[in-house]
């Protein structure tokens, strides 16, 4: 397995709510792009809360921007999703509406080989 380990999360790929649902039940201002298509067409997955928390053993990442991990399906049902970053040399999980995004939210991907 290969992580997507850039300092921060690559700019390409923010400014995006985490899925076509998300995207889609957004009535204005809507992101160019969503997170789960966005992976799907790079041919990789986005990291879960596990695999991001694996990542930051590596090294200090997301240290101004966060990144969406793979939302439990019982959150994603209520309309949530989650992220992370790290702050204060911890690794935080946050919660969010799957609709939103921001400049410095984006996401990371992994690659099985």
């Amino acid at each position: 397995i290969f992580y997507d380990c850039s300092a921060e999360s690559p700019k390409g790929r923010r400014s995006v709510c985490y899925d076509r649902e998300a995207l889609e039940a957004r009535k204005e201002h809507k992101p160019a792009n969503n997170a789960i298509d966005m992976a799907t067409a790079m041919g990789v997955e986005i990291l879960t809360e596990a695999q991001y928390r694996e990542l930051q053993q590596l090294g200090q990442f997301d240290l101004k921007t966060s990144s969406w991990v793979k939302t439990p399906a019982d959150i994603r049902k209520r309309g949530g999703a989650v992220f992370c970053d790290r702050r204060y040399d911890t690794v935080f999980l946050y919660h969010n509406g799957a609709d939103s995004y921001y400049a410095a939210r984006g996401f990371r991907g992994a690659l099985r080989v």
